[in-house]
């Protein structure tokens, strides 16, 4: 058996790792691998969702696979510092040796810090690792204990990707950031000018400070704070400084070594991602292709893959499309892309601008001058392109780079004009970047029977990175022929906006009696809760009436979100983020009396979690009889409205944000739909709720209201987009009303506003005119609907309260009613309850569980 050292546990090491054990069926090589962190493999490009809440183990890439196999052996925290080439062995940091028949260098990248007087001063960190993160956390903790408001801030120097990520996560953790970049714009090497102007104007309006042609010249200590001190004599004053300047490739076992590194650095590879030595590889941000690093994870991911086929035996060599810099990303919920010549480059390249400042969007396309194109009769071809502001045509003009445009370019980058077909594209055209996948190879997996999305996903791993190809992926599926199926699942031939018609039309009352007439079988998980919720939606009242509780599943069931201890959160509804005092003591003296976590969110709610069932009852009592009621998120329905505090107090305020977010959040309360639903409304146009995120947002202007919809955050983030602008708040209202019905109405099961405005005929321009136009003679209709449900509202948790039937469901053991679940712990972390690593090793089982798992 022969012996492969991979040296780097991050993104494209666990890559390589993966796609060995994959392909590698006969088990001729064991693996090891050697990581300088102690932690396991996790998505670094997700770091900033770590400040987010997201956890350590939500952030990782691999399950306990790679873990448990015998071929390979991790181990972690113990950095390599010697290789000795020769011998073919390498030695880490403990004095472990290794000897190796393949080396694979996956060492990634190392955050460079200009080298100003200060930068190791206590309170400056670099932005690059969880261990980063935990530290800046720890200091932002402080300042916000002891640093008055007003002044709690962090200086981020730079202003590229990772700089932004940074200034957001400061901003997530209390305090204010301001970003130093030392180029003229920010993101110098994704955007342009005119992008940078106006991707500078969408961060700005979001309370960061922005300055661009300076830099840092040193950092100071003052009266136990740092100063920043700038090229141009400005001194900035901060809790926390982070450089997130760039990187460098981190090659320095290899040039110890005696391996050729580039010119800018990375260990020289050719084609096969082979070094000057044939036993060793280096493959990610540490290798240099033809002396360029590429710092990016869709390379990495490539090269990955090829060295995985190299040792394999295969022929796999790194092509030219493999090493696609594209870039979309959302930063501080401003959608940004790039693709190819971005900056027109190229000699003879025209640029195509559309800046519309109304609109917060800028598109530029980059092509050949006309007739230079070898093919389409002098069509120009796309060479590259920016996006800002909007970034949904991305996905299908990034594909089309190297090929003439199958329309005219203006149009293809303007509001309201036709996306390019995906039938345009050849078949070498690249439609998942980040892992490689042309369409060739697509049209080739649906030849062989892949007839879905999901097939798709898992036979050529299109779509399982970022996401946003997912849409092309169902736009070749149907030019392929293949027709795609709408029926809700195997139970219903239906779609789930055609149920919903068949409910409200038939007047059906029960699933029994809907799958009887117009299904087959029992049900499953999938129709159960959605035909719940049409039920609920077209008929009101409680969740947990008769048959209606047993369609639910767990979080419905409980009328609380199940954690992953098996306890269940506590969220009451604070409309608008608008509580009274009175109101705080009742939420910390529930959580204290019931020893609950309590944590602000996003969405401006104070959630409690660590609740077990039987206890959930008496909890609702106190916060019932308080005033509060249920926020609702365990459902499909609306979360939260969001909003800024207007013009109560902010003296940029032109509307009354607060007021009418409660209004908002009190009028939808309750409403049963195909995905989960959030908003918010901002005062003024600096935007502090973040409404162009949510499924319908609202921004005060001094003419009136604008209204956003269609902004998703989650995998595959969306700005929304205007739908109507100033006007009074009865429109609004009414608008939003629509919307939302014709929402409900008409969406598949969980798909989120976003794709919904998307895959419509007509996209937001028929939404329009349905809504606002009422071209389809329906909004009297709509109007009702909403009426009846505003009428008919009324509170789940008291309702159960009410009901001696329903509080009989909440027990953990049916035959053991008061007995607690023995398997939950909790240990202390920052002075409140947290789940307890693992379980206990002999759990006591005291009674039949209550609810078998869904």
């Amino acid at each position: 058996m022969s012996r492969l050292v991979v040296v780097g546990n991050g993104m494209v090491g666990h890559r390589l790792v993966s796609a060995m054990r994959d392909r590698d069926t006969a088990g001729a090589w064991e693996i090891t691998v050697l990581g300088a962190e102690t932690r396991r493999a996790y998505d670094r490009v997700a770091l900033s969702s770590y400040v987010d809440g997201a956890s350590e183990e939500e952030l990782r890439l691999d399950d306990d696979g790679l873990r448990c196999d015998p071929l390979v052996t991790h181990r972690l925290g113990d950095p390599v510092r010697h290789l000795d080439r020769d011998a073919r062995r390498v030695t880490t940091a403990s004095g472990a040796t290794f000897g190796y028949d393949a080396l694979v260098l996956a060492t990634g990248s190392d955050p460079f810090v200009p080298p100003v007087p200060g930068r190791d001063l206590p309170g400056c960190f670099v932005y690059r690792t969880l261990d980063d993160l935990d530290a800046i956390s720890g200091v932002a903790a402080a300042a916000m204990a002891t640093t008055a408001p007003g002044r709690r801030s962090a200086v981020v120097v730079g202003g590229g990707l990772l700089g932004l990520e940074a200034a957001r996560a400061m901003r997530t953790l209390g305090l204010s950031p301001q970003v130093v970049e030392i180029a003229p714009r920010l993101m110098p090497v994704q955007v342009d000018d005119g992008g940078g102007a106006l991707l500078r104007s969408l961060v700005e309006s979001q309370g960061i400070a922005v300055r661009t042609g300076v830099s840092v010249t040193g950092v100071g200590s003052d009266r136990g704070r740092l100063v920043a001190t700038l090229s141009d004599g400005v001194e900035l004053d901060a809790d926390v400084v982070v450089f997130s300047a760039g990187i460098r490739a981190a090659d320095r076992l290899a040039r110890d070594s005696g391996l050729p590194v580039g010119e800018r650095g990375g260990v020289l590879v050719d084609d096969r991602c082979r070094t000057g030595d044939d036993a060793v590889w280096a493959i990610g941000e540490c290798a240099a292709l033809d002396g360029r690093t590429y710092g990016l994870v869709a390379p990495g991911y490539a090269m990955a893959e090829v060295v995985a086929d190299r040792l394999l035996g295969g022929p796999a060599r790194m092509t030219p499309a493999e090493l696609d810099t594209s870039t979309r990303l959302k930063l501080l919920g401003v959608d940004v892309a790039s693709f190819g010549d971005a900056h027109a480059s190229a000699d003879g390249a025209l640029e195509i601008v559309v800046d519309d400042p109304v609109a917060g969007t800028y598109a530029k396309l980059v092509v050949s001058a006309p007739g230079d194109a070898d093919t389409g009769a002098g069509a120009p071809t796309l060479l590259g392109g920016v996006l800002v502001g909007d970034a949904s045509r991305y996905a299908a003009l990034r594909p089309l780079v190297g090929t003439p445009l199958p329309d005219d370019p203006v149009t293809l980058i303007s509001r309201g004009g036709a996306a390019p077909d995906a039938s345009a594209l050849p078949d070498s055209a690249q439609i998942c970047s980040c892992n490689g996948v042309s369409k060739g190879a697509l049209c080739a997996a649906i030849s062989g029977g892949a007839h879905d999305v999901p097939a798709l996903k898992a036979c050529t791993r299109a779509g399982t990175t970022c996401g946003s190809c997912v849409p092309a992926l169902t736009r070749i599926l149907e030019q392929q022929g293949v027709e795609l199926s709408t029926a809700l699942c195997e139970h219903f031939d239906h779609s789930r906006a055609e149920l919903f018609e068949i409910v409200a039309g038939a007047g059906i009352t029960s699933f029994d009696t809907l799958v009887a007439g117009h299904g087959r079988g029992a049900g499953c998980a999938v129709c159960k809760p959605a035909v719940a919720s049409i039920l609920a939606t077209v008929h009101n009242g409680h969740v947990l009436d008769a048959e209606r509780a047993s369609l639910q599943d767990t979080n419905d069931h409980f009328l609380a979100n199940l954690q992953r201890n098996g306890t269940y959160s506590v969220v009451p509804r604070i409309a608008g983020g608008e509580v009274t005092a009175d109101g705080l003591i009742v939420i910390g003296e529930v959580a204290r009396d019931f020893g609950l976590y309590t944590k602000i969110t996003g969405g401006q709610r104070i959630d409690m979690f660590g609740a077990r069932v039987e206890d959930l009852p008496a909890i609702w009592r106190r916060l019932v009889d308080a005033g509060f009621e249920s926020g609702h998120a365990y459902g499909k329905s609306l979360r939260t409205v969001k909003s800024c505090v207007g013009t109560t107090w902010c003296r940029f305020g032109v509307q009354d944000s607060v007021g009418l977010a409660v209004e908002l959040e009190l009028r939808y309360r309750g409403l049963r739909s195909p995905h989960k639903l959030k908003s918010g409304v901002s005062g003024c146009a600096r935007e502090c709720a973040e409404a162009r995120s949510k499924d319908f947002g609202v921004i005060a202007t001094e003419d009136g209201w604008n209204l956003y919809v269609g902004g998703n955050g989650g995998f595959t983030p969306r700005h929304a987009e205007l739908l109507v602008s100033g006007v009074d708040t009865a429109t609004l209202v009414r608008t939003i009303d629509r919307f939302l019905m014709f929402y409900v109405r008409t969406a598949d099961r969980l798909q989120r506003t976003a794709p919904w405005i998307e895959s419509m005929e007509g996209g937001l321009d028929h939404l329009r005119s349905v809504v606002v136009d009422d071209s389809l003679g329906i909004c009297a209709d709509l109007d009702a609907a909403m009426a009846r449900h505003v009428d008919s509202y009324a509170d789940e948790w008291a309702g159960v309260l009410a009901d001696p039937e329903k509080l009989s469901r909440f027990v953990s053991f049916v035959n053991a009613p008061e007995a607690p679940d023995p398997t939950i712990r909790f240990v202390q972390e920052r002075g409140q309850n947290v789940p307890a690593p693992g379980r206990p090793d002999e759990p006591v089982l005291v009674g039949m569980p209550q609810v078998a798992a869904r």
